[in-house]
């Protein structure tokens, strides 16, 4: 027993020195090499959802369109025009939704599209093609991961109130307020190796960040729950799919994506850039 422990350790660290190595060296490279890595994160993403939610046994035709939408949208990523990225994916989810609107497909099937597209989209939007996009990326994986980290080990070490029971039993309040504390130091930590001047704004982005990474956990964990599912898929040797290791980092980047469109609606000076937006510039 303990040899097989220790070999699935091995396994589980060698799979995660690899994934690192690779997406920092796209985030250092941005461009298509970033773009390439988000656009498989969103099919792979897309993969998984539609085998947990069983879209190919509901309509097979529905499953289609939705493989089909998402090569439309990582092709337009890679080689099309950034412009049309987000039109083209807004009508194409809701092109997906009619049917569910008229109650011939579960709701699952244009939820999958979206989720999926939009983990593509605004994994690229954030990275952008500037220097600037790339320490705003470095920002979000750190507010991401550190807020990851603490809340397992600063749960496991305080314990107390469960958080979501009914969805995720082991995750507690002291492990979501650790984490959240985490991620927002992290955070700081990543603005201010960079910038002279890091204002309050910065502390409130990342903690928005750090929540929404958490929400986004416990949306998969729901998700697994509801189709009694132990891991999105096998894909990742040792840590199940990839799912279950971007679930908290694709809805920080929803956050950061749904603010920099809010806070630019409406206004004469649209934001330049996500780095921009989210260190206040």
């Amino acid at each position: 027993m303990t040899l097989t422990m220790s070999r699935e350790l091995q396994l589980r660290i060698v799979s995660a020195i690899v994934m690192i190595v690779l997406v920092l060296s796209a985030t250092w490279l941005g461009g298509l090499a970033f773009k390439a890595v988000a656009a498989a994160i969103g099919l792979l993403i897309y993969y998984e959802w539609s085998t947990i939610t069983r879209l190919a046994e509901g309509s097979l035709r529905a499953n289609a369109f939705g493989w089909l939408s998402m090569a439309l949208i990582s092709l337009n990523m890679l080689f099309g025009q950034a412009e049309l990225t987000v039109p083209l994916f807004a009508g194409l989810v809701i092109t997906s939704a009619i049917p569910s609107l008229l109650r011939r497909v579960s709701w699952w099937q244009p939820g999958g599209l979206f989720y999926a597209g939009l983990s593509a989209i605004s994994l690229s939007a954030i990275r952008g093609e500037d220097s600037l996009g790339f320490i705003a990326m470095l920002f979000v994986f750190v507010v991401v991961w550190a807020t990851d980290i603490l809340a397992y080990f600063v749960g496991r070490a305080i314990g107390g109130p469960k958080l979501a029971p009914r969805i995720s039993p082991g995750k507690t309040w002291s492990g979501a307020i650790g984490g959240t504390v985490s991620g927002v130091a992290g955070g700081l930590l990543v603005a201010m190796a960079h910038f002279q001047d890091v204002g309050i704004w910065v502390v409130l982005v990342a903690l928005a960040l750090s929540i929404a990474s958490q929400i986004g956990d416990l949306f998969e964990s729901f998700i697994k729950r509801r189709f009694g599912v132990k891991d999105s898929s096998k894909l990742i040797p040792g840590h199940g799919g990839v799912m279950d290791r971007v679930d908290g980092l694709v809805f920080a980047c929803f956050a950061a994506f749904f603010l920099a469109i809010g806070s630019s609606a409406g206004s004469a000076n649209a934001v330049v850039s996500m780095g921009a937006f989210l260190f206040g510039l």
